[in-house]
């Protein structure tokens, strides 16, 4: 298609809904071009007004987020956050989803979400250290979801894997209302130097546009706009709108992109992510306050006859665009020539605010580039509390019966996908290249050294879209606090968040109460911690023919542990250790997966939880651990007492027993299974009893001596007897058993 048979395309109306656009946005675009636009500049603004782009619909509510702290260098508005460790270094952190891509191409749908998160934290200076990723899919029982597990934990494996990043955790949760809808979120950290940071901005009116990295092609096409609408019946069609990765490539970029980062050439750097040119050319032009003018006839293509309008659209992988130096043009190029890269000049820095794209000599685009991002559309959607939110938190477990043989339900919940190990995922990651790891997949959280000082960094993916489903404010405040309480598990203390917010369509008013309340728990509990929010990603539309998925926030938590071997491990240690729980026992059946899992009920409501106590029970557990007197540290979560105590009985080097006595409460399955929230079982020599009594007094938070560690079985109290082997065997088969069958 040339130049003049695209500008004479006429924008109908059934055009302009084809490209996602309302008539009154329609309208807006006219007023703010001063006419009408053309089909190319009708593309680019249905990409950058795309909700995954301009996050139109949540773009007022997220203002409800604390950003600023002590510790925060760079908040929201960039690649990624920025957070202090000391003086001179700084981790650069992100989440982002890539949902729709990994249910309609799995493979490439996850590698290329694994490829844009890690280009984030390049592009702002940092090496990527370490991944983690959030996944959740529907019940394995059918062989869709099965599919889609396999497949996307491929993905991840193959393309970080071959970038030489190890992923080392994540959460994997299994729900029915994900069958059609996956959700893969995907977190990546990187360590800089305070100095030198580099943001994605564009100034200096001549300096040089540079384009580096892969060439472009015809994938990914309108893949943003994808990502802003509901799936149906033919989402599956839509595999030319999944971007193709070669981490090979990637791991070239990064390596060429540091190596310049070391010289002084860099005004800015964005990675072409989502909407390709347009996004990185118009959100650097509008965040320095200037405006840029690129002609595509430069633009290394794969393809031949590629249009304007494919060209801008495209999203095709492993793709920079750098402002540099006037003059440090022929200096770029070479370092990406050496690394066998495309390093081209494609355009300028001008003064004039506007997005000018020529192509055959024509003027193809014209658009003042604030009108793309600032000048955006948001909106205050409707907000209606949903029918079902009395009935499902009018439910108590009044009449419930409870089990007769309640070995039988640990055993069972131990061998259930939903709480059973994830080893079959994790052992297909990398998690040891860079030899840095120091705490394995399958803890509460992750821990890496930085080598050359004492510092460890805390790493934590967590979330619970059925809390939120039963009670979206509470479910937000949980998510934040049991992050917190992953991280502290380790011994490192929590310092600022990411987060990643799967919804389904903001033009539910349903779904915009969900999303609303969800973010007031968010912000609630960050105030409280002192984690500020330094960025993150909202995905909405995740429903398919009408049915929205739970709403999910993951939550991606970064701290710092000052000196690297002074850190815990959640599996009990030695014959004759104290076991105690920090917070108290209670016993909350409401959204529970023993609720679930036993009795088929997704109703009550979920833990309540008390900041104050929540925060006491952290602080104590910290200061026990960086005091030496605390052994082990295991947060007690999903699954509730029973499970946790069963999960501290098993470590790599082997299995221990317990015995665990608690008081009688009025059902013993809340006792046991129930998800109270603010618990940590611990275990410590009982020579530090003295010293640990003072420091809890000291605090003022509950706890109680439980039992002791020792023996070949978990007993608890009149109801568990289990020998801890088979405990074991049934937790380590229940995920791979089920997929390998």
């Amino acid at each position: 298609m040339t130049v003049q048979e695209i500008k004479e395309i006429k924008i109908t109306q059934g055009l302009i809904e084809q490209h996602g656009l309302s008539a009154e946005e329609y309208e807006k675009i006219k007023s703010l071009l001063g006419r009408e636009p053309n089909y190319t500049e009708l593309g680019i603004f249905s990409v950058m007004w795309s909700e995954h782009c301009s996050y139109k619909s949540s773009r007022a509510i997220l203002k409800r987020f604390p950003i600023a702290g002590r510790h925060i260098i760079q908040g929201p508005g960039e690649n990624a956050g920025v957070v202090a460790i000391d003086d001179d270094l700084a981790m650069v952190f992100k989440i982002e989803s890539h949902n729709h891509p990994s249910y309609i191409e799995p493979y490439q749908g996850a590698a290329t979400g694994v490829g844009g998160i890690i280009r984030d934290i390049f592009t702002m200076g940092a090496r990527p250290v370490a991944c983690l990723n959030s996944l959740r899919f529907g019940p394995l029982n059918h062989p869709k979801n099965r599919y889609l597990m396999t497949r996307v934990v491929a993905g991840i494996a193959g393309y970080g894997n071959c970038m030489g990043i190890p992923t080392v955790g994540g959460e994997v949760c299994f729900e029915a209302c994900y069958s059609q809808n996956p959700l893969i979120n995907v977190f990546c950290l990187g360590i800089a130097k305070r100095d030198r940071i580099f943001y994605a901005r564009a100034c200096g009116e001549g300096n040089p546009v540079i384009y580096v990295g892969s060439s472009t092609g015809r994938d990914g096409i309108h893949g943003a706009t994808m990502a802003s609408e509901e799936f149906n019946e033919q989402s599956e069609e839509r595999r030319p709108t999944v971007q193709v990765g070669d981490p090979f490539t990637e791991k070239l970029l990064l390596e060429a992109c540091l190596e310049l980062m070391k010289t002084n050439y860099i005004i800015g750097i964005q990675d072409m992510g989502a909407a390709g040119l347009t996004c990185s050319n118009c959100e650097m032009a509008g965040r320095g306050g200037a405006g840029v003018e690129i002609d595509l006839d430069l633009v290394p293509a794969r393809e031949k006859g590629m249009t304007p309008y494919e060209i801008m659209l495209s999203e095709s992988q492993e793709r920079m665009l750098i402002v540099a130096a006037k003059g440090r043009e022929d200096a770029v190029k070479e370092i990406f020539a050496k690394w066998d890269l495309h390093g081209v000049s494609i355009g300028h820095v001008t003064a004039d605010g506007n997005m000018r794209v020529k192509k055959g000599g024509q003027v193809v685009a014209d658009i003042p580039a604030l009108a793309l991002t600032d000048n955006a559309p948001a909106y205050l959607r409707p907000k209606i509390m949903p029918d079902y939110i009395d009935e499902v938190q009018s439910w108590t477990p009044d009449g419930l019966p409870e089990p007769k043989d309640y070995t039988s339900v640990l055993e069972r919940m131990m061998g259930s996908p939903a709480l059973g190990s994830k080893a079959w995922v994790y052992e297909q990651y990398d998690h040891m290249v860079r030899i840095n790891t120091i705490l394995f997949p399958g803890a509460d959280a992750s821990l890496l050294r930085i080598m050359g000082t004492p510092y460890g960094i805390g790493m934590t993916v967590d979330g619970n879209g059925r809390y939120c489903y039963l009670d979206p404010k509470t479910g937000g405040m949980l998510a934040v606090a049991e992050a917190a309480r992953n991280l502290v598990c380790t011994g490192a203390r929590p310092l600022a968040i990411t987060n990643c917010l799967n919804f389904g369509d903001p033009e539910n008013p349903e779904v915009m109460w969900q999303f609303d309340e969800t973010v007031e728990g968010i912000a609630e509990a960050c105030r409280f911690f002192d984690t500020p929010v330094t960025g993150g990603n909202v995905s909405f539309y995740n429903q398919t023919l009408g049915e929205p998925v739970f709403p999910t926030p993951v939550i991606g938590m970064a701290g710092v542990l000052q000196d690297c071997r002074a850190y815990v491990t959640p599996w009990f240690k030695h014959d004759g250790d104290l076991v105690c729980i920090i917070g108290g026992t209670g016993g909350h059946l409401g959204g529970s997966e023993y609720l679930k899992a036993e009795h088929g009920i997704i109703k009550g409501m979920p833990p309540r939880i008390n900041l104050a106590l929540e925060a006491k029970a952290q602080k104590a557990c910290l200061r026990g651990i960086g005091l030496g007197i605390i052994r082990s540290a295991h947060d007690c979560s999903e699954g509730g007492l029973a499970v946790a105590m069963a999960e501290s009985c098993f470590s790599p080097y082997g299995s221990i027993g317990a015995e665990i006595n608690l008081d009688k409460s009025d059902r013993a399955d809340a006792l046991l299974f129930g998800e109270t929230a603010s618990r940590i079982i611990v275990s410590m020599n009982e020579k530090r009893l003295p010293e640990w009594e003072r420091l809890a007094t000291k605090i003022a938070v509950p706890w109680q001596i439980v039992g002791h560690v020792g023996g070949d079985r978990l007993k608890i109290g009149p109801w568990i007897s289990s020998p801890v082997e088979r405990l074991r065997h049934l937790w380590e088969r229940a995920l791979a058993g089920v997929i390998d069958q």
